[in-house]
């Protein structure tokens, strides 16, 4: 019993990276060679913190990729209640917050970088548009607000549901607009399935939104459906 014991701590130990060389520790080995260096797992691993008695915190991480595909694309899909949901022992909700943050930040990250002074063609927007919201499981209408140089002054996501799953209050687009100083706006959706093409109640609400604006001398410039899969612009389809 003595020596199964033993046995035990010794393995148990084995598992702490902290019983790894310098130069294979996630922390370390970030500090003397960089973060391009590391793996997703690695990367996750500083993340994750610690382990558990029985598994380190890269185990964890790379456990958490293979629930994911090992695609971080796909992981940074997931809420913190559907992380915990995939019951890996050792991470719990304060790593699932954690986790979720910073994957946050990687994609705000992305769509400020996609951001340019002024919008001018269909790709620029929707770039932007893409690293917002293709990552979200559920529809959201959103618009992007834009001054008479056609620069990004706010984006808001005004409801959640889809378009046929919820009311668009048009009033509160040009409101909005207004308290913005908005000249022109850009509305948006995503698609969570995939399918880019647009439904009858897109094309409609894009119309209502398109009459009710010039009432205000405010111009909508296009409507951009986004996915994981890419983009699809009104204006470019010449749908309105």
């Amino acid at each position: 019993m003595f020596f199964t014991n033993n046995l035990k701590q010794i393995n148990m130990e084995k598992l702490s990276i902290k019983n790894w060389a310098e130069d294979d520790r996630p922390r370390e080995k970030l500090l003397l060679k960089g973060a391009s260096s590391l793996s997703n797992a690695e990367l996750l691993a500083i993340l994750i913190n610690n382990g558990t008695r029985y598994a380190s915190a890269l185990d964890l991480g790379k456990s958490l990729l293979n629930k994911a595909n090992n695609s971080i694309h796909q992981l940074s899909k997931l809420s913190v209640k559907e992380i915990l949901q995939l019951k890996i022992k050792g991470i719990g909700e304060a790593k699932a917050v954690t986790l979720v943050a910073a994957l946050e930040l990687s994609n705000r990250r992305d769509a400020e970088a996609k951001l340019k002074t002024s919008i001018t063609q269909s790709n620029e927007i929707a770039a932007f548009l893409k690293a917002k919201l293709q990552y979200l499981q559920k529809e959201v209408f959103a618009v992007v607000f834009l001054n008479n140089s056609n620069k990004i002054v706010q984006f808001e996501i005004i409801s959640e549901g889809g378009i046929t799953g919820t009311l668009i209050d048009v009033r509160i687009i040009l409101k909005k607009a207004l308290q913005h100083n908005a000249t022109n706006i850009i509305i948006c959706h995503n698609h969570p399935s995939g399918n880019l093409k647009p439904s009858r109640a897109d094309v409609d609400i894009t119309q209502k939104i398109k009459s009710a604006s010039e009432t205000l001398d405010i111009k909508l410039l296009d409507h951009i459906i986004v996915s994981d899969t890419g983009f699809l612009s009104f204006k470019d389809e010449g749908l309105f």
